[in-house]
């Protein structure tokens, strides 16, 4: 799995011009999920996303958790995240997972955020041409891919 997590003052997604989901200070997530994907990953890369530590303290340093600040996620599933751009200039999608695996691994990320202890976390619509806004913070965006874990 891979996702880039942008920390957020608000973001927010649209569908079709009506907001779908929408999210206050925390993270605005783009998820990507890779065939070979298991429930274990999105497991995984829900607790290190509710764990990871780039909000300030009162130090200034960033060492703090979204759950530290009791903080909010916009969650939207991306595709080309999966992008393999190593031949010529089009990218090839190979590499994603059908859609419905994608989905269920989406929707089982979105329900482990909740469960390692993030209030609220909103939701895109799979498969939908979205419009996604946001305020970035900072800007702070890291990128995770399961597979640094892995040892793939």
């Amino acid at each position: 799995m891979r996702a880039v997590i942008q920390r957020v003052l608000e973001s927010s997604v649209s569908v079709d011009g009506n907001v779908v989901g929408q999210s206050g200070k925390g993270y605005m997530i783009l998820l990507g999920v890779v065939k070979g994907d298991t429930k274990k990953k999105a497991e995984l890369l829900a607790r290190k996303t509710a764990s990871l530590r780039v909000f300030e303290d009162e130090n200034g340093k960033m060492n703090k958790s979204v759950l530290d600040i009791d903080g909010e996620i916009l969650a939207v599933s991306q595709f080309t995240l999966c992008a393999d751009c190593k031949k010529g200039n089009r990218p090839s999608f190979t590499d994603s997972e059908e859609p419905q695996n994608a989905n269920r691994l989406y929707e089982l990320y979105c329900d482990e955020l909740i469960k390692n202890g993030v209030r609220k976390v909103e939701k895109g619509i799979f498969a939908a041409d979205m419009k996604v806004s946001l305020v970035n913070d900072g800007p702070v965006t890291i990128c995770f891919d399961t597979d640094i874990w892995s040892g793939k």
